[in-house]
């Protein structure tokens, strides 16, 4: 059981120094306690207290990173059940299935598919995460093979290595030494071979169970070996049972401090019916796992499942925003149209990319509304006549220009008239309301 910050409190200095950060000892245990502050931040604290508070402040999810370089997967470390108490840590993972009995074409197409598999989105460069490879095929040096195969075509990405049999699990870790996968597949029936395996090396090793009382005693038991990175599964494989088994996995480690459960969850959504195995891919990512398995990733499956995951991702507390400042769209001479938008970065994002396609050079002004998107801007008097004139004014560029003539949002034309009392010698005119419309009117424009 988790101490309470009282009980941390005594365990601590009581120097109120502040070096931690916080102006007394009793708030940094407050910290501490509700898991919002690290214990290395106090540097003065006793190696006895470390011990003794090591457990207390550690998140109920163990930090875990899947593959080496810079194209690591970072996982667990999650604290709170719902995104609205605090930002989600580490976005789940998704992996794509390969099958070591799959033809070398097939699996050269697959893995090609899978490194053009990113795409941006709101600034954002988002792919697939991993590759599981899975042993159908019963030999261990043809499990092995595809292991280094696959390894060598895409060395920068994380992989997930399917087995129950330690031997073909030996032979495909010898052949990917450094490159930190985790190994699926250790049971009740081969879990000490497994485990002996991982810690050779010095891998992940995946835990799965037929249920959560027997998955709880295995992590124990394979613990005890010395292992202590794992990811877990809990045989879950319908939409209602992985709901079920997630969240009670997420409450048990959250709320009652169950350390055997405290550990990033693998779901399988592969299903034949690729929509099916879209909506099972979306619960799993809305609801704990953080390693989601696929059979196949379509163009339109991994937008809507990217999209899906980045924005559970995202601080809800904190809106996406980009910097302030005037943006040049295309060759924007002096005659360039001139817009103006709010730094809300899906705003700026679709705004940005419906010039583009217009082949209209413009220029995009975005103005600080603290991540609002338009109409909510002017609502809460972010997006307000005297501030767009303002900012138009220090940024400096009628120098720039050889009309003063500014574009607004359609949403917010009964801005116009004040803006234009704000700004002597500049004309307004309102632009469309949606950003779809823009290539049409900016065409007329010119």
């Amino acid at each position: 059981m988790a101490l309470s910050g009282v009980e941390i409190f005594k365990l601590l200095p009581k120097t109120n120094c502040k070096k931690c950060g916080h102006p007394t000892c009793l708030a940094f245990a407050m910290k501490l306690a509700q898991r919002q502050a690290s214990l290395d931040a106090c540097p003065d604290v006793s190696e006895e207290a470390k011990r003794k508070l090591g457990e207390a402040s550690a998140p109920p999810f163990r930090p875990i990173t899947m593959g080496a370089g810079n194209s690591v997967v970072n996982m667990g470390e999650e604290t709170v059940l719902f995104r609205h108490e605090k930002k989600f840590v580490n976005p789940c993972a998704l992996a794509v299935e390969v099958k070591d009995t799959d033809s070398e074409e097939s699996i050269k197409a697959a893995v090609d598919a899978l490194r053009d598999s990113e795409l941006e989105r709101v600034g954002q460069k988002l792919r697939i995460d991993a590759i599981f490879i899975k042993e159908v095929s019963g030999d261990p040096a043809k499990f092995s093979q595809t292991v280094l195969s696959i390894s060598a075509q895409a060395p920068d990405m994380p992989l997930i290595i399917s087995t129950t049999n330690p031997a073909a699990a030996e032979a495909a870790l010898e052949k990917i030494p450094g490159t930190r996968p985790v190994l699926y597949g250790a049971n009740e029936s081969n879990a000490e071979a497994m485990a002996e395996t991982a810690k050779k090396h010095k891998v992940i090793l995946g835990v799965y169970a037929a249920n959560l009382d027997a998955l709880s005693e295995l992590t124990e038991k394979i613990k005890a070996t010395g292992v202590e990175d794992m990811v877990i599964d809990s045989g879950a494989r319908t939409a209602g049972d992985i709901l079920r088994d997630n969240t009670f996995i997420r409450r048990a480690a959250i709320k009652k401090s169950v350390k055997s459960v405290g550990y990033p969850v693998i779901s399988f959504a592969q299903r034949d019916d690729h929509m099916l195995e879209a909506l099972v891919a979306s619960l799993c990512i809305a609801k704990y796992s953080s390693i989601v398995v696929l059979s196949s990733i379509e163009k339109w499956k991994s937008l809507a499942l990217f999209t899906l995951r980045q924005n559970i991702y995202t601080d809800p507390q904190v809106p996406m925003q980009v910097e302030q400042k005037i943006y040049s769209i295309g060759e924007a001479g002096a005659d360039a149209p001139l817009m103006i938008t709010t730094n809300f970065s899906l705003t700026f994002f679709i705004v940005s990319g419906e010039v583009e396609n217009s082949k209209v050079p413009a220029r995009l002004a975005v103005m600080d509304s603290e991540g609002l998107s338009v109409l909510t801007a002017w609502a809460a008097g972010k997006f307000t006549a005297s501030k767009i004139a303002q900012f138009i004014q220090e940024s400096g560029i009628e120098k720039e220009i050889s009309k003063k003539e500014l574009i607004i949002p359609g949403y917010v034309s009964i801005l116009s008239g004040a803006i234009e009392e704000k700004l002597p010698g500049w004309k307004v005119v309102v632009g469309p309301r949606e950003a779809n419309a823009l290539p049409a009117f900016l065409k007329t424009m010119n």
